[in-house]
C-alpha cells in the first residue's frame, strides 16, 4: 500500500465517523448496551430529534449500528451497534490514548524535532 492509497483509506474509514452526534451515540452504544430511542434523546439532550434520527439512519445504513423494531403497541424501537461497529471501540480508544500523549501547550518543540530527527 503507497502512503497516498493509505490515506485515501484513511480518509474513508472516517467518513463513517462524519457527523457531529456519531462518536456521541457510538459511545453510549459501546459495550453492548441495546437503547431505546428515548433513551439515547435522553441520553444526548443537546440533539434534536430530526438529527438523532438522521445520524441513526446513516450509521445503520453504513452498517454500524443495528435498528430492532419490536412489533407492539406502542411501538418499540431499540438501537445496538453491529460487531462491526463495537469493533470500532479498541480504534477510538487508540486515538484517546494517542490525544493524551500529545506535548502540553506551552512546551517547546525542541524535544519532538530532535525525536524527529533521530528516527
Amino acid at each position: 500500500m503507497t502512503p497516498s492509497s493509505a490515506a485515501d483509506r484513511v480518509e474513508q474509514a472516517l467518513k463513517f465517523l462524519e457527523g457531529r452526534w456519531k462518536l456521541v451515540i457510538l459511545f453510549r452504544l459501546f459495550g453492548g448496551k441495546v437503547l431505546r430511542f428515548s433513551e439515547l434523546e435522553k441520553a444526548i439532550p443537546a440533539i434534536s430529534q430530526k438529527m438523532l434520527i438522521q445520524q441513526l439512519r446513516q450509521m445503520e445504513a453504513d452498517g454500524i449500528v443495528r435498528r430492532i423494531v419490536h412489533h407492539q403497541v406502542p411501538p418499540k424501537v431499540e438501537y445496538c451497534l453491529t460487531d462491526w461497529g463495537q469493533a470500532l471501540c479498541p480504534a477510538l480508544d487508540a486515538l484517546l490514548q494517542w490525544a493524551a500523549a500529545r506535548e502540553r501547550p506551552g512546551e517547546t518543540d525542541a524535544g519532538a524535532q530532535s525525536a524527529r530527527s533521530a528516527s
